[in-house]
């Protein structure tokens, strides 16, 4: 079973990251779903996260998922809240009795070049051009959004990173949330593997 990692940010929260390497069947019997996405990678994405939720969740209802008009998935009812993230072949989910939000990006090179979209000057300087931190400041924002969950964001103007400390695999991110008045003080949990960047807010 490839659970990769398990962890307990923060005392409310359970997040675990998964490295897909079973068809497409292991997923659907694992949930008893299938998927209609269209493409064989995107249907293996969403049966895993799926399936890494109800790992967390053992006796939840995934019947009971429904996804809000901006995208963002949630339990009928007063169900447990819950993010889920995919980047192939990583799936992350963090589970939580309030509000919670999870990012997982692979690393790749390219990322560099486009920092100045999403990352303010200060803020590439705290990832001194290194593609993993770069990777973690994008995650740490696509989590925060999806915890806020608001959507249209700028992720320069209303979600500045103040501060990123890494030590070996894991981070800890502060931000603050500008998109309301007053501004938000953001913690999250993160870290830096081999293949892929991640964060959630704590």
């Amino acid at each position: 079973m490839p659970m990769y990692q398990e962890w307990q940010p923060g005392k409310d929260i359970r997040v675990a990251i998964w490295k897909i390497e079973e068809p497409e069947s292991f997923f659907e019997e694992g949930t008893g779903l299938q998927s209609d996405k269209k493409s064989a990678v995107r249907r293996l994405e969403h049966l895993a996260g799926r399936f890494l939720l109800r790992y967390l969740l053992p006796g939840a209802s995934l019947n009971q998922i429904e996804v809000s008009h901006l995208g963002k998935p949630f339990f009928r009812g007063n169900g447990p809240c819950f993010s889920i993230s995919h980047s192939f072949p990583f799936v992350g989910v963090a589970v939580s009795g309030s509000d919670v939000g999870i990012d997982v990006q692979t690393l790749q090179e390219k990322i560099v070049k486009i920092q100045y979209k999403f990352l303010s000057p200060e803020e590439q300087a705290l990832c001194d051009n290194h593609t993993a931190r770069i990777t973690l400041a994008w995650a740490a924002k696509e989590a925060a959004f999806k915890r806020y969950g608001l959507g249209a964001v700028d992720f320069i103007r209303h979600m500045p990173i103040r501060e990123m400390q890494v030590d070996g695999t894991m981070a800890t991110i502060k931000m603050e949330f500008l998109r309301e008045e007053p501004a938000v003080h953001i913690h999250l949990h993160g870290g830096i593997e081999a293949d892929f960047a991640w964060s959630v807010t704590v």
